[in-house]
């Protein structure tokens, strides 16, 4: 499924050629500050010595998404991007300006909706537009590091395009916890890759601005279970196999029905029977207490972890 010519003979970033057997740190500069200071994205080129898959591994797309900057820096090093075949395009961090502002996006405007850019538009679309021409013009395919947002946590999951089999396939071999399609998203990088036959896995685990040892170590594992499948790093790396991923067929939120104090009682990414008490939500003075209750068997591949919410509020992502 995956012959073919692969790209790395020679991997060309903003003029800088890295050839076979070749390593290479190249800083591309992206803005200045108001103060005038020079705002870079490192992007770490690891080539191996034989032809084989390029693969970009990317965090930090939306900048207070921790979890993804933290597994990749840890895999940096620990040394895991020993390529002794194909090429390693890294990526901890692209979105610097969001991260200096724990903010998710970048002066105002979601770089993962601002595909395929624009040169000569706003920050956000000139980041994107750069990254496809300098970097995703290399690869065979990408995975791309997230997490859940606005206190919203996900289990450990991978999320890859229903209509590319390619995806779907490197997905499995992923083997995060849950496993489900997922419609693309206008102007999104994973979209923008679709166009051009580069298949694209989104990787989610944990919540913004939170650093979880299980997401970022689930993630750590997947990645390196790709590599080894595809013979970039050495056979004899161990890793955990894990359980078969659960694939997801439909998802849909459980909603608060009435707004209040919320405390859920079932832990992340465990089965749920139907009927079974998910978690309450009370008023501040006590006089009530309402009983959210599961619609049906499945499983959480998310929950709310903010105490407070409104009518209509999702409080669990529930797959089926």
């Amino acid at each position: 499924m995956f012959d073919k010519e692969f790209k790395n003979e020679e991997i060309l970033i903003r003029g800088e050629r890295i050839r076979l057997g070749e390593s290479k740190l190249i800083k591309i500069p992206v803005d200045r500050l108001p103060t005038g200071t020079l705002i870079e994205i490192p992007v770490y080129i690891f080539n191996g010595e034989e032809l084989g898959p390029t693969v970009l591994l990317q965090g930090g797309l939306h900048g207070d998404e921790t979890n993804g900057v933290e597994l990749v820096r840890r895999m940096l090093i620990d040394k895991s991007y020993k390529i002794h075949r194909g090429c390693v395009i890294v990526v901890p961090l692209l979105n610097i300006f969001g991260f200096l502002d724990l903010s998710r996006e970048m002066h105002g405007k979601d770089v993962n909706r601002s595909f395929p850019g624009s040169k000569r538009g706003s920050l956000a679309s000139r980041l994107a537009y750069y990254l496809m021409k300098e970097i995703t013009k290399n690869v065979d395919f990408a995975i791309d590091y997230h997490t859940g947002g606005a206190q919203r946590n996900n289990h450990p999951q991978i999320r890859y395009t229903p209509q590319d089999e390619r995806a779907k396939a490197l997905a499995t071999i992923f083997n995060a916890p849950f496993v489900f399609g997922s419609n693309l998203i206008a102007k999104s990088f994973r979209k923008e890759c679709f166009k051009y036959d580069i298949p694209v896995i989104v990787y989610e685990g944990g919540e913004s601005l939170r650093l979880e040892e299980f997401p970022i170590q689930e993630g750590i594992y997947g990645t390196l279970r790709i590599l080894k499948h595809f013979k970039m790093i050495d056979e004899n790396v161990l890793i955990p196999t894990g359980v078969p991923s659960i694939e997801i067929q439909k998802k849909t939120w459980i909603r608060a029905k009435v707004a209040g104090l919320f405390n859920p009682k079932v832990a992340n990414g465990v089965a749920i029977k139907k009927g079974e008490i998910l978690g309450f939500i009370m008023d501040t003075y006590g006089e009530t207490k309402f009983s959210v209750k599961a619609p049906k068997d499945g499983f959480i591949i998310a929950k709310n972890n903010f105490p407070v919410v409104n009518l209509g509020d999702p409080l669990f992502h529930m797959g089926y």
